[in-house]
């Protein structure tokens, strides 16, 4: 391991070398490569990583309404109505009417919607590849491990009540893929 202290303070060392040992510097540049490939991989979706989130929700029926929608995601209303007008133009989403609340909106991923989220879901796959494509397998998945241990830890000490209010506190919408979802049941 590095010498970082004696680093900082030679002032013949180089930024990198500087930085080199640094938490700081390396997550967040670690986070910056994420979020370029991230937001590459769903920038032809209409609204870019908020229209990601916001079909993920429809399709995995995790939305109750449009209002819920957008206090979930912590979307203003004005801008979620927005992003729903032009996903719902592209067909990637319906509006329907709540059968429990008639002046509400139930938001519905349509069939196109669901098999563009496989392919969303694909391309972040691929992009968090491209970030660990550095480490081999098990060193990929002991980073994740370890990564979700110090995640789990910083949250519960600071919890963030929404994962979207992470990204907005840090100026980034992040999309993640979606795990495989089982196969429905055609009964």
């Amino acid at each position: 391991m590095p010498n970082v202290a004696s680093s900082r303070t030679d002032p013949s060392a180089t930024c990198e070398q500087a930085l080199a040992g640094d938490l700081g510097w390396g997550l967040g540049v670690v986070f910056r490569a994420y979020v370029e490939a991230a937001n590459a991989a769903v920038a032809d979706l209409p609204g870019g990583p908020r229209g990601y989130q916001v079909l993920a929700a429809a399709a995995g029926s995790a939305v109750g309404s449009q209002l819920a929608l957008a206090q979930h995601l912590g979307v203003d209303r004005t801008v979620m109505t927005y992003l729903l007008d032009d996903l719902e133009g592209a067909g990637l989403i319906e509006r329907r009417p709540d059968p429990a609340d008639r002046r509400a909106r139930q938001v519905v991923a349509t069939e196109a919607g669901t098999r563009l989220l496989l392919t969303l879901n694909e391309r972040l796959q691929a992009a968090e590849a491209q970030v660990l494509a550095p480490l081999d397998d098990e060193a990929a998945q002991t980073f994740r491990t370890q990564l979700q241990l110090l995640a789990s830890r910083a949250n519960a000490v600071d919890p963030v009540d929404n994962p979207c209010q992470l990204a907005e506190h840090l100026d980034a919408d992040v999309p993640t893929a979606m795990p495989p979802r089982p196969a429905r049941s055609t009964r």
